[in-house]
């Protein structure tokens, strides 16, 4: 059974629940809709120890500011919205506990325009056609069908108690994304590419487009040089891969996203390569994108890069203190009995532990000084 966890004291500007999407619906009109940075939905639900398609808190250029009714570990990933806990600033793409009562609150974009909220347990709505997403367009899933209000309470669903204590976090070497104002993003070819003359895929590989204003969930349009067709723009419709680049008429690209529709009757220039659809869908609208044509086997060896990531944060690193015996690790208990286990980034103080460890029959009586840092410092 799952617990009211959340209390939304502000919504922030557009706030739903997502998960990795809904699936085999597509043939009857329902969009996939799901996460628009997989990437960092994924990471943060690993990193709180959930498993990585479980729902989560999509924040939308201005977070909520969020009352927390129970005890609860949180990650935040993606966009940097300047999220502060209790007042002061909230790590990013790290697990942190929250205290039952805690405040957490969003003060203003400051990189990126899309930041996820994973609680441990993952967000429970109601299971709709295989996914917890939202789709508002058609108030389908998520929260009512809608992005969060004011007072509206979110539950959370228990933690699994069989899983091991893995503390998780970005594997070393590497950095969290920065997205910057400037997107290069990486397509490949076609599917309707033969419809285009030399020189159109060369403005449209070559142009800075800048983000319009009106780009959403659904889509991005790519305001700049115009992108001319050497045939009629308009195909019979088939359907609309994640990523897909549409030129219609008015030469006007536009990269179809999460909430797309499923199929398409306009002429597809490109797609843009998995591992960067996260990124474009970091780009606020006045900001710019280029293009740059790459062959699949960069994009799958990207797909690959980032998959290779993810592994490594869901391979955590388990918590349990031990001690080497004859070559063989030894778990440490505390006094009552229990494991002992490291300590969270929480505080900077030094502490001593009574425990024990039993190897050989025999019973080692240990005091262990603990010394409290914080996670960063030892990646």
């Amino acid at each position: 059974m799952s617990t009211p966890t959340l209390e939304l004291l502000s919504p922030g500007l557009f706030t739903t629940v997502q998960d990795r999407g809904r699936y085999g619906y597509q043939r009857f009109g329902v969009p996939v809709s799901g996460g628009m940075d997989e990437f960092a939905l994924r990471s943060a639900n690993l990193l709180v120890g959930n498993d990585q398609g479980d729902a989560c808190l999509e924040l939308t250029v201005l977070g909520p500011t969020v009352r927390f009714l129970e005890n609860a570990r949180i990650s935040v990933t993606g966009a940097d919205l300047t999220g502060m806990l209790d007042g002061s600033p909230l790590p990013r793409w790290r697990a942190v506990e929250v205290a039952k009562g805690g405040d957490l609150s969003f003060r203003s974009m400051q990189d990126g325009m899309r930041a996820y909220l994973a609680v441990a347990g993952g967000i429970d709505v109601p299971v709709v056609m295989g996914s917890r997403s939202t789709y508002v367009p058609s108030g389908i899933g998520g929260f009512e069908g809608r992005a969060l209000a004011a007072g509206d309470t979110v539950s959370v669903l228990p933690t699994d108690p069989a899983r091991p204590t893995l503390r998780r976090r970005l594997p070393r070497g590497y950095a969290a994304p920065v997205y910057g104002e400037h997107h290069e993003i990486r397509v490949v070819l076609g599917t309707q590419a033969d419809a285009f003359e030399q020189d159109a895929i060369d403005t449209f590989l070559g142009t800075a487009f800048t983000v319009a204003l009106d780009s959403d969930r659904m889509g991005y349009r790519l305001e700049g040089a115009v992108v001319s067709h050497s045939t009629s723009p308009d195909i019979v419709s088939d359907g609309n891969a994640p990523g897909a680049i549409q030129v219609p008429g008015n030469g006007v690209p536009t990269v179809l996203l999460a909430d797309r529709g499923t199929t398409g009757g306009y002429t597809k220039i490109a797609t843009v390569i998995s591992a960067d659809l996260g990124r474009i869908a970091q780009a606020v609208p006045g900001q710019t994108v280029s293009l740059r044509s790459v062959e699949l086997e960069e994009a799958n060896a990207a797909a690959r890069e980032l998959e290779s990531v993810l592994a490594a944060i869901a391979l955590g690193i388990d918590d349990r203190v031990s001690i080497a015996v004859d070559g063989r690790a030894i778990d440490v208990v505390d006094a009552g009995g229990g494991a002992l286990t490291s300590p969270g980034p929480n505080g900077g103080d030094t502490s001593v532990v009574e425990a024990t460890a039993k190897a050989g029959g025999r019973t080692f009586e240990l005091d262990l000084e603990v010394v409290r840092r914080d996670w960063a410092d030892q990646a």
